[in-house]
């Protein structure tokens, strides 16, 4: 009996000796279940990095990456392009990152007027053949533009649309980065035409029917499709955002293009509606200020 209180005391002192010695090892390696500090952090660097300087470039979309409507009424004018395009007015995403003189052999316009979502996978394809460093994407206006607000893609088919159309690309060519327009405010552009008589006949050619129609009317009804329409395209911006973000080589434009305020000199003379050749400028200004930065935009 004498001798066990001693000895008690000695395991006890044995055993916080090894405790210590075990609390100072973490702290000294930095330790945490298994990985140490310096092992995470070379596993971030050996993740793909963002290249800000691409050297080719092949542009997927619709009718505003086309330059629908800049030159001349109802007809593609690619070659002011905000994407592609080789005039120096607009100076395009590709003149400024490739130079005038490669620019048209290392970017491709892959772009269609009128397509939606449901088109992309098939650009997206074709665009992949091409191994381009850069691909960018403009797709939604379409999809809220229908003859009526009910005929607007679902937020689900538009998800699945996308979702699909990357993961073909991922497969075709996995080093492809990926740039990302938010799709525009459409009600905005409403507000900058409704009120002028010529574009109200021109509108009634059938150009965005679920926001355009009847365009000076304050009727409930009116009001409530316009509202309907501009709440899809917000819903549309987040499907692009968070499946982007699942990507490490695609960045969203963190609703740049959604939020610039677009005046009546930046659209086309002869819808209202599109670009002109001034809004292609603007677009082109604000995709080389993302696909150029060093972070995403938040």
């Amino acid at each position: 009996m004498g001798t066990t209180a001693p000895r008690r005391r000695a395991r006890r002192k044995l055993t916080g000796a090894v405790a210590a010695v075990a609390v100072l090892a973490g702290v000294v390696t930095g330790c945490d279940g298994g990985e140490s500090a310096s092992e995470g952090e070379r596993g971030a660097q050996a993740g793909p990095r963002w290249n800000t300087a691409p050297t080719s470039i092949a542009a997927v979309g619709d009718s505003i990456t086309r330059g629908f409507d800049a030159c001349s009424v109802l007809a593609d004018c690619p070659e002011v392009s905000w994407a592609t395009g080789d005039d120096p007015a607009v100076d395009s995403l590709a003149n400024r990152l490739i130079g005038a003189a490669e620019a048209p052999a290392r970017s491709w316009n892959l772009a269609v007027t009128g397509s939606r979502m449901a088109d992309l996978p098939g650009q997206l394809a074709s665009a992949a053949a091409h191994k381009p460093e850069l691909v960018t994407v403009m797709v939604g206006s379409n999809d809220a533009c229908r003859p009526l607000a009910s005929s607007m893609t679902s937020v689900a088919d538009f998800r699945a649309g996308f979702e699909k159309a990357l993961a073909g690309l991922r497969t075709a060519s996995p080093t492809s980065q990926v740039y990302v327009s938010s799709v525009p405010d459409l009600q905005r552009l409403w507000e900058q035409g409704k009120d002028l008589p010529m574009v109200r006949q021109i509108w009634k050619l059938g150009i965005c029917q679920s926001m355009l129609a009847d365009p000076l009317s304050l009727a409930t009804g009116a009001t409530s499709r316009r509202e309907e329409v501009r709440a899809r395209v917000v819903e549309y911006n987040e499907v692009l955002r968070e499946v982007c973000a699942k990507d490490p080589l695609c960045r969203y434009d963190g609703g740049a293009v959604f939020q610039y305020p677009f005046s009546a000199e930046q659209l086309s003379r002869w819808d209202f509606f599109h670009p002109g050749k001034n809004g292609q400028a603007r677009l082109a200004e604000l995709a080389h200020r993302q696909v150029t930065a060093a972070k995403p935009p938040r």
